[in-house]
């Protein structure tokens, strides 16, 4: 079993992967090469560790245990030098990952597995520079946001990866309480985000027709299809409704569904405005500057309740 980890990137991800791994009792390496990124990950896991402890997910000695077992570097070299499992979660620029890859592929271990947590740039691509025999233990393993949170992560197995390999990584994240799919076809976006742009495509087109208000159209998806999808995914509710029936619907509404090839033109003019949401203080809803941070623990509790929550019918799928 897989007991060594590193994370590359101290950044919104990076830090998250490298807590639900700890929070877990796996030791866990966090490399950054800016020492004031990794000071505010710091800041970050503590305040996460907090949340943690105070919807009683943890208790105080898991805590402390969490803390113990991550350890940052602003050396790759050293980060990476005893690992057995290295995911990296670094911006989504080709170049930088080609260039990081050939540099693991050199630093770690032979039996080292190295994964990315890119959703949107090709695998063959990002592994070029590295060894014939590294590439055949690389793999994809995309997170959701917040990482130790959101129970999905998504793991490649594009040919490339001898079946031990694979199931080694599954293992090790069904240790830290994920819930895996394996994604057996190279493509864009994977699985959960393409689902993710079509309903999000839909709800931006609806907000440019005016058909409801901001808030009356979050309500529609989590009181409606959202509200069925926390227990159940799409084929089985197509099946509890009946094939006949959503063939027809399908027929009747499709055509007059949003079908663009490209962002929302209403996405382009909230961004060029400079409203790119929480960060900014406003995008489809406004923020006031000192209530970001409290917004965002909000949003997390919120999805811990939904895990916890979670919890029995994942103990009962069959």
């Amino acid at each position: 079993m897989i007991q060594k980890i590193a994370v590359i990137g101290a950044g919104t991800m990076g830090h998250s992967i490298a807590l639900n791994f700890a929070i877990y009792g796996l030791n866990v390496n966090v490399y950054d090469p800016d020492w004031k990124s990794v000071e505010k990950a710091k800041d970050e896991i503590l305040r996460q560790l907090d949340l943690l402890q105070e919807v009683g997910n943890i208790d105080i000695q898991n805590k402390i245990n969490t803390l113990k077992s991550i350890h940052f570097y602003t050396s790759l070299k050293e980060t990476v030098a005893d690992r057995e499992f290295v995911v990296e979660a670094v911006p989504e620029n080709l170049e930088l990952k080609q260039d990081l890859f050939k540099k693991l592929d050199d630093y770690c271990p032979p039996k080292t597995i190295l994964a990315s947590n890119t959703s949107s740039l090709d695998l063959e691509s990002m592994m070029a520079k590295v060894s014939e025999m590294r590439k055949k233990r690389i793999l994809i393993t995309h997170w959701y946001n917040p990482a130790h949170i959101m129970p999905l992560v998504e793991i490649s197995n594009f040919g490339n990866i001898h079946k031990d390999v694979y199931e080694d990584v599954k293992s090790l994240h069904m240790l830290i309480g994920k819930q895996c799919i394996e994604v057996l076809k190279n493509i864009p976006g994977l699985v959960a985000n393409r689902i993710q742009q079509s309903v999000a495509r839909e709800v931006f087109s609806l907000m440019e027709q005016q058909a409801a208000s901001s808030e009356d159209i979050e309500k529609a998806l989590m009181f409606g299809p959202a509200f069925r999808y926390a227990t159940t995914g799409q084929l089985m509710i197509a099946d509890m409704g009946g094939l006949d029936i959503w063939c027809t619907v399908g027929d009747n509404l499709l055509k007059d569904m949003e079908n663009r090839q490209f962002s929302s033109p209403l996405l382009r003019e909230k961004t060029s405005e400079g409203k790119l949401g929480l960060k900014s203080g406003e995008g489809f809803f406004k923020y006031r500057k000192d209530e970001a941070e409290e917004i965002k623990k909000q949003f997390n509790r919120k999805l811990l309740h939904q895990l916890n929550a979670s919890q029995y019918y994942i103990n009962h799928i069959k």
